[in-house]
């Protein structure tokens, strides 16, 4: 279970650099974090981040820009209302212009 925290607090960390009004997504984050097969793990991390008020969870989406964790928030539509006050359009559940929006961490984290 050690390992499992210490991988969840990483994928925190790295949530918590996703600017206002870009987005991310779960493969995207374990690619970053060196385990590009763990995309399911971030998400039950990001499942987990309810707890912690800091981690904007809201902005971390399948790779089609799909809100698949939206079940995870309060409200019927939370978590697109936050994505929405950041500038982000959401039509049926997924993000529209992904390529704009979309933040890639191994990018503009790596040197």
């Amino acid at each position: 279970m050690a390992n499992n925290e210490n991988f969840f607090e990483r994928v925190y960390e790295v949530a918590r650099l996703i600017p206002e009004g870009k987005v991310t997504s779960y493969g995207a984050i374990a690619k970053y974090l060196g385990a590009a097969r763990s995309a399911r793990m971030v998400g039950w991390a990001m499942n987990g981040s309810s707890l912690k008020e800091d981690v904007p969870a809201h902005r971390v989406v399948n790779k089609a820009g799909i809100l698949t964790g939206k079940h995870h928030f309060d409200g019927t539509n939370l978590m697109q209302q936050l994505l929405e006050n950041e500038g982000v359009v959401v039509i049926d559940n997924q993000i529209q212009n992904l390529e704009k929006h979309f933040w890639d961490p191994f990018e503009e984290l790596s040197e």
